[in-house]
């Protein structure tokens, strides 16, 4: 059975044979629904905590 990967900056589900996998030098795997979460995240260093159209928006 194929497990539902979630965003790693918004947080929404990523369906089966979508999105991106990006890997860092360090072996950490973040997975990308969407290029406008890969820029924000990795290019702008946005926080997904103060980014209204996530699912992290106003969590402590």
């Amino acid at each position: 059975m194929v497990k539902v990967k979630k965003c790693s900056f918004c947080g929404f589900d990523i369906p089966i044979g979508r999105g991106i996998m990006f890997v860092r030098k360090d072996g950490t795997i973040l997975n990308f629904c969407t290029a406008k979460c890969r820029k924000a995240m990795l290019e702008y260093k946005k926080n997904p905590r103060k980014t209204r159209w996530t699912s992290f928006y106003g969590k402590h």
